[in-house]
């Protein structure tokens, strides 16, 4: 009973054991390459469970990926045109697109897939940065140049039963040395363009300057002519009005010349006069308060008009009528297209005539 229970046993296992070795499972994610003594015989891309000859010593199943793979290079030094380098990262996505061809001439092993992926890729990189300027990789050719390092690398893997997807460039940055140049150099020029502006303000201020100083002094000078004119304008008209009242009573007038003389010399002065009682100047101090007699034979009162006030004759063009001569303004033109002009002052008012004398008491 033991012995049969034994043998029962063993041949339970080895029936397990050709039928889990003859069997095997493909999921969504594999290939599987089925191997007779070294020789393919089957190759599985759909997922399910199929089944071969028992044990391994026959068929061998070796399974592959069948996803998208991923290979990165990172910190690659590459050299454009100019002998100017940059810093690049890259990666591309391949897939195992003939298990057969992998197999066949990579002992489907991924190694030596990346191996091949990796001298590629980065002879690739080289010949398309190669033959572009320093600024290609920063522009909108970057689209093409991946295209193009696609394009490079295809045919070789294919070789392999590669597909290649696609490449992309994460990062482009300048080499130490050269982004240091270059920064530099850009330091430089931003400095330079930026001593022709500060040049160029400050030849433009002086010349506004210039001009608002030129037109102040004249502007000055024109209101002093005016202010000296009808000054002058009235002064006249004063002695003409003193002589005409002089005319109209003699007597009064030397009544009243003398009065202002006194409230001008003794009231509030604190100065002190030694004069002798019987001089000029103390002729009405004696009248006991009486007036001189009055004159009735008055000539008619005198109406006082305004002299007009008229500015010096000139062929010269004037501002505001003042004999200012008008000049062009320099503007500056801004980097937003609009002008800055200086204010000029031609906003001054004409100079009032003299007012009306008021009528001379009778």
């Amino acid at each position: 009973m033991q012995n049969r229970l034994i043998v029962i046993g063993v041949v339970v296992l080895a029936a397990l054991y050709v039928f889990f070795s003859s069997i095997y499972v493909v999921n969504e994610r594999e290939q599987a390459i089925v191997t007779r003594f070294g020789q393919i015989t089957d190759v599985r891309t759909e997922p399910g469970i199929y089944f071969k000859i028992p044990t391994d010593f026959v068929d061998r199943v070796q399974l592959i990926e069948d996803r998208l793979l991923r290979y990165d290079i990172a910190n690659m030094r590459v050299q454009v045109s100019g002998n100017a380098f940059y810093q690049v990262d890259a990666f591309l996505t391949y897939r195992i697109a003939d298990a057969r061809l992998f197999r066949q001439r990579a002992t489907g092993q991924l190694s030596v897939v990346e191996d091949r992926i990796g001298a590629n890729l980065d002879s690739a990189l080289r010949q398309v940065y190669a033959a572009r300027e320093f600024n290609a990789a920063l522009s909108d050719q970057r689209a093409q140049m991946m295209q193009e390092t696609r394009d490079l690398i295809r045919p070789d893997l294919a070789e392999l039963g590669v597909d290649v997807v696609d490449v992309r460039i994460l990062r482009t940055d300048l080499d130490q040395d050269v982004s240091a140049t270059t920064f530099e150099r850009m330091r430089a020029e931003r400095l330079a363009e930026a001593a022709l502006l500060r040049a160029r303000g400050q030849e433009q201020a002086q010349s506004l300057r210039a001009i608002a100083d030129r037109q102040a002094v004249e502007i000055v000078a024109a209101a002093t002519r005016d202010a000296e004119i009808i000054r002058g304008t009235g002064d006249a008209e004063r002695n003409r009005l003193f002589a005409a009242a002089y005319g109209q009573d003699e007597e009064f007038f030397e009544f009243y010349r003398s009065m202002e003389a006194y409230r001008t010399a003794l009231v509030n002065t604190g100065t002190t006069m030694m004069l002798s009682p019987e001089s000029a100047f103390f002729k009405y101090f004696g009248s006991n308060g009486e007036l001189p007699t009055a004159n009735p034979n008055l000539a008619a009162p005198i109406q006082p008009t305004a002299a007009p006030i008229t500015a010096p004759a000139t062929n010269e063009p004037a501002l505001d009528g003042l004999g200012i001569e008008e000049s062009t303004v320099p503007s500056i033109t801004l980097e937003d297209g609009s002008e800055l002009a200086p204010t000029v002052g031609t906003d001054v008012p004409a100079p009032a005539e003299a007012p009306a004398a008021a009528p001379a008491a009778q």
